[in-house]
């Protein structure tokens, strides 16, 4: 059998230039169906990548189409940078059926204290695995750090979550619906800056289009952070703002008073199905491997590349997920 042709697997499949293209790719990274595969077949898959890009025969793969499919396997499970195994969890594919529960869960008991002290820190925990997860490679996370984080998103969540609620008793109902919202914008504004906090003070790995080191840059990392918060609020968004304008719709027609306990599946399964488009959608807003012009850089860092790599003009870094 003919060997496959060459191509470059450690790029996306899709043209990431366009948001089409980086849909796309999200909609293969985040697939749900990913958290059903076996360690086996997990293995499977990065055996197939270790060896192709070793030039090695990959007599497991029949045509290209196969290669790419164990490639986006790979992706969903190991680090793009250490190439560790993620915790299940944390892993993109596990984003829509966790925020599902997690979400519904938070819309659904919002009114009092302990049910939202309850969901809020549900919610804080899995984004402090889910952003430990998917840190940069190659800038460690102390346990002290991650324990800080934590402590401050869940804090601020919270605070935020049972001013809120406080401040809007008497509005109408439909704002009161909104708050888990806003407590959760505000939680990743905590969250993902401190949980990051080691790339903002060290910088992340800049590296040219052969994936060569050329640099440090924490503007890099500044950057790469803030389009990774843009990214997440995103994402949230569309099944925090459609769920509570439904569920509105449906008490005002008197369904939920007719059918109470429809209450928490309808919230859950409509915000599954919402966020199994804005989940990825939302990760597309910027390429993972974000591109950054050598002369945006700290003057330092973008001096320093021009002198031992003068014909480069744009770097590129893992911004995180």
């Amino acid at each position: 059998m003919a060997l496959l042709p060459r191509v470059d697997i450690d790029k996306p499949k899709f043209d990431q230039s366009t948001y089409v293209g980086r849909a796309k790719h999200f909609f293969l990274v985040t697939n749900p169906l990913n958290l059903f595969v076996t360690s086996n077949q997990l293995e499977s898959a990065r055996q197939i990548v270790q060896k192709y890009r070793a030039g090695k025969d990959v007599p497991e793969c029949k045509s290209i189409e196969d290669l790419w499919k164990a490639k986006y396997l790979y992706d969903s499970a190991f680090h793009p940078e250490t190439g560790e195994k993620q915790l299940l969890i944390g892993r993109m594919s596990a984003q829509m059926p966790m925020n599902m529960f997690i979400t519904a869960g938070m819309m659904t008991f919002y009114k009092t204290t302990p049910a939202v002290v309850f969901w809020q820190w549900c919610n804080q925990t899995f984004n402090a695995i889910v952003n430990y997860t998917n840190r940069s490679g190659t800038t460690p996370i102390s346990q002290t750090q991650l324990f800080t984080s934590y402590c401050l998103a869940t804090g601020g969540a919270l605070g935020t979550a049972l001013t809120l609620n406080r401040a809007v008793k008497n509005m109408n109902p439909l704002v009161g619906r909104l708050v888990p919202l806003v407590a959760v914008a505000a939680a990743n504004c905590i969250n993902i800056p401190c949980m990051r906090m080691q790339e903002l003070r060290s910088g992340v790995v800049l590296l040219d289009e052969k994936n060569n080191e050329v640099g440090i840059s924490k503007k890099a990392a500044f950057v790469g952070i803030s389009a990774v918060l843009v990214s997440r609020i995103a994402m949230a968004m569309p099944g925090m703002t459609l769920t509570p304008l439904l569920m509105e719709s449906l008490e005002k027609r008197g369904f939920l008073k007719k059918f109470p306990r429809l209450n928490a599946p309808i919230q859950t399964v409509f915000v599954g199905f919402v966020l199994l488009f804005a989940t990825p959608l939302g990760c597309a807003f910027f390429s993972q491997r974000a591109a950054i012009k050598v002369s945006s850089l700290e003057p330092e860092v973008s001096e320093s590349i021009r002198k031992k790599h003068p014909d480069l003009d744009t770097v590129w870094y893992n911004k995180g997920l």
